[in-house]
């Protein structure tokens, strides 16, 4: 078949990349020609709005469609792309939304393009929203649990169900609006998951239990799962964050308050100042500490940094006054380009923790996982490891000499018994002045 993609970005490339390795001819459409300088046998990328809309078959649209302040979704580029596709199209066509749209948006542009579109030309418009993670959205798209069809005819149906026939993956058929809602439904539901886990966590702490047992424990019941429960510094990226706003906000602007949505998003933004609130009582405040931040990318294996925990933390660093040096192996770009002068960029973990006072780890890359323990206490000036995702063996940091805490387990063996005897003066000290007052 005859596709065009509309956005070059992270969706549109995996989309085409996929599709003409299943044998489709696809164009790649954007108005960035920085995008578009590649080419191959089936997969060809053009700005030309005539070469990319004239003849296809299928357009999926998969421009942005990012936040505004009141966490509602700006729309502009889908707008902008639709009217393309309206002056152009000259053969009947399907139009396929990829792009995350509030509720009813399928349906506005179904009757925008019979408005606009040339006369004699159909085009139909289907709601097929993606559920792509990044660091595996190749594997996510070809081995995909299901492909999600919103409709509204059988030629519709048909022709969408041709054009992923060869994935032979099982589909979802149902209406435009119920589509549109999965898309919203299922990420919320992972944001509250994993909000719900990093609660279980704090809880962990008070009591002394360990959350990756009790993780274990329950996501071993097929009902729960096991993903989605690594205790954290909380969610960030482009979906999770910007997904569950556009959801409470839909639901607010038809009367509805989604009390568990609001209770994640809550849950999420004090949960993110986890380590800072973990190390002010071993180094009080941070005016001229050194620290080292290890991460700024939200998740392994990308250089994605929106809504990234690392870097509001960096923020925070900053306007309380330390030195803040950073590593990641992907991400220092962006890092630099808001920071400035404001951070030293490390290129070896070892640059970054060289002298520091105190450690963050944000972010769980393989170099972290598999860096020497011992290294901490021969590098740092004081060997303060606080760990957001939960990277190391408590008891294995405590045999290498280290003050290490993480999300919602026990701290190490040295540090329990600093507290406990802190705790034996603190009553011997309220007994002696209970007993000189009598």
């Amino acid at each position: 078949m005859k596709i065009t993609i509309a956005g070059a970005g992270y969706v549109g490339l995996v989309t085409a990349a996929c599709l003409a390795d299943k044998g489709h001819d696809v164009i790649c459409v954007d108005v960035n020609e920085e995008k578009i300088r590649r080419n191959s046998a089936r997969l060809r990328f053009t700005t030309d709005d005539a070469e990319a809309y004239r003849w296809a078959e299928v357009i999926m649209v998969a421009v942005g469609t990012p936040p505004l302040p009141d966490g509602s979704v700006k729309l502009d580029d889908v707008w902008e792309t639709l009217r393309r596709i309206a002056a152009s199209a000259e053969r009947d066509c399907l139009v396929a939304i990829k792009s995350t749209v509030p509720v009813g948006t399928g349906d506005e542009a179904a009757r925008f393009l019979a408005e606009h579109g040339r006369g004699g030309v159909r085009i139909d418009v289907v709601s097929n929203p993606e559920f792509l993670s990044q660091g595996t959205a190749v594997r996510d798209t070809l081995q995909a649990p299901r492909i999600v069809l919103g409709v509204e005819s059988e030629r519709a149906e048909r022709i969408m169900k041709d054009l992923y026939a060869p994935f032979a993956l099982p589909y979802v058929v149902t209406d435009r609006k119920s589509a549109e809602m999965i898309k919203y439904a299922a990420n919320v539901f992972l944001a509250l998951k994993i909000s719900y886990i990093n609660e279980i966590a704090n809880v962990c702490e008070l009591v002394g239990a360990d959350i990756q047992a009790v993780a274990e424990g329950i996501g071993m019941d097929p009902r729960i799962g096991r993903r989605f429960l690594r205790a954290g510094v909380g969610y960030g990226g482009s979906c999770l964050p910007k997904d569950t706003k556009a959801l409470y906000a839909l639901a607010a602007s038809h009367g509805y308050s989604l009390k568990t949505v609001w209770a994640a998003m809550d849950v999420n933004e004090k949960q993110k100042w986890k380590l800072l609130d973990k190390a002010r009582p071993h180094i009080g405040d941070f005016r001229n500490r050194t620290v080292a931040v290890l991460g700024a990318a939200f998740k392994p294996g990308t250089d994605d940094v929106r809504e990234s925990p690392a870097l509001a933390n960096i923020e925070r660093l900053i306007a309380e006054g330390a030195d803040v040096r950073v590593w990641d192996p992907a991400a220092l770009g962006h890092v630099s380009r808001r920071f400035g002068d404001a951070v030293v960029c490390c290129e070896t973990m070892e640059e970054a923790i060289r002298g520091a006072d105190v450690c963050f780890i944000f972010t769980e890359w393989p170099a972290v996982l598999q860096f020497d323990l011992h290294r901490y206490k021969t590098l740092m000036n004081r060997p303060i490891v606080l760990d957001g995702r939960n990277c190391y063996d408590p008891k294995q940091a405590d045999a290498a000499g280290l003050i290490y805490e993480s999300i919602g387990r026990p701290v190490g063996h040295r540090q329990l018994k600093v507290d406990r005897a802190v705790d034996v003066l603190q009553c011997a000290s309220a007994a002696f002045f209970h007993k000189q007052s009598e």
